[in-house]
């Protein structure tokens, strides 16, 4: 029986990232499912209730070096947890906890990450050094295993895959249709959802996304829904965002599981999002999406489908949304088959990162 500690940015109510973990439980123990697996959480109340695993708190150093003087393997990832944008000090500790895990002769995995940008001088070099100590890495997109090259990592095997949320299974979508009814949100015009995030205080792409919603009512047809990924984070700017709508709309008020969240998004015509793993969910459940970009990793990821973002959120406009909307709004119906072919590469890729963790233990 294998043990695994899974260090991430966990047990903080973010649910790309609580998907990103559910996802790795479920391709791991579908390979091995006598597998035990540790997270390191900031929650770990919160950890076991939701994902059925052991947990330990991610600032109890003893405890972590205790649980991780056990295992077979340390799993780093997946997510952007090794970049100096939106903080350098969680870069630092994520390296802290490699470091760690190789002072203690425990073979480190860096599990489909988005790496980068790294852009400090001293996180530079602190990534290449512990960088250059890890046994395995994947990465989940093309820019990722760029940005490892400017950094001259080069000492462990390097495999491109995709984020972990891909090798997913569907959900039933009753699930979502039963909390859509719950909060009035049934009915038989095409539903579209809107996946949003606050960043920088900024208030143009609030006005935008409020416009082209209108629009969307008005010359579609359809009604909308507002669905918080970060609880309570978006919940707060999906209400500033309807709030600037002249037609009425939904905002899902609660805190979702990641089940739930895919079989929401299951239940929609069509997905706009800000969010990654919104997009992703749209991905997984077969749902047309448009993107727009506040980080390298949006645009990434839809290249990788063989899509394009609908404008950043400082170009976006509601014509420009408008224009991607309407040139997906057919596929409600008919399928992209050459987007659908690229999502099953991606879904084949992202179980690998399971295969070569579990290889991993077996060396």
């Amino acid at each position: 029986m294998s043990d695994i500690v899974v260090s991430g940015y966990y047990g903080f109510a973010n649910a790309g990232d609580e998907a990103m973990l559910a996802a790795m439980i479920e391709a791991l123990t579908d390979i091995e499912p006598n597998i035990n697996i540790t997270v390191i959480s900031g929650d770990p109340d919160d950890t076991r209730r939701r994902h059925g695993v052991a947990a330990v708190y991610r600032l109890n150093y003893p405890e972590i070096a205790r649980v991780m003087s056990k295992s077979d393997l340390l799993i780093s990832g997946g997510g952007s947890l090794l970049q100096d944008v939106t903080s350098d000090r969680s870069l630092y500790y994520y390296l802290s906890i490699m470091m760690l895990a190789k002072k203690l002769g425990k073979p480190v995995m860096l599990y489909a990450q988005g790496i980068g940008p790294v852009q400090g001088s001293l996180a530079q070099g602190a990534m290449r050094y512990i960088g250059n100590m890890v046994d395995l890495i994947t990465v989940r997109d093309d820019g990722s295993y760029e940005e490892l090259k400017r950094l001259n990592i080069t000492a462990p095997p390097i495999y491109i895959t995709a984020d972990p949320v891909l090798a997913m299974h569907p959900v039933d979508k009753q699930i979502g249709r039963s909390i859509l009814r719950k909060h009035g949100q049934e009915g038989v015009a095409p539903l579209i959802g809107i996946s949003v995030r606050e960043w920088k205080d900024w208030s143009h792409f609030k006005q935008v996304l409020a416009h082209a919603a209108d629009r969307m009512i008005e010359e579609l047809g359809a009604r909308i829904v507002f669905i918080p990924m970060q609880w309570p984070d978006d919940l707060s700017v999906s209400k500033k965002i309807a709030s600037r709508m002249k037609n009425k709309s939904g905002v899902l008020p609660g805190e979702y599981t990641t089940s739930e969240l895919l079989s929401l998004v299951g239940n929609l015509d069509l997905l706009i999002g800000i969010r990654l793993h919104a997009l992703i969910f749209a991905a997984v459940m077969h749902v047309p999406m448009a993107g727009i970009s506040y980080d390298p990793k949006i645009d990434r990821f839809l290249e990788t489908i063989g899509e394009r973002h609908a404008g950043t959120l400082k170009s976006v406009t509601a014509d420009s949304l408008m224009d991607r909307i309407r040139g997906l709004w057919d596929e409600r119906k008919q399928p992209n088959r050459e987007r659908e072919q690229h999502i099953n590469i991606l879904r084949n890729k992202a179980f690998q990162n399971a295969e070569l963790a579990l290889s991993l233990v077996k060396k």
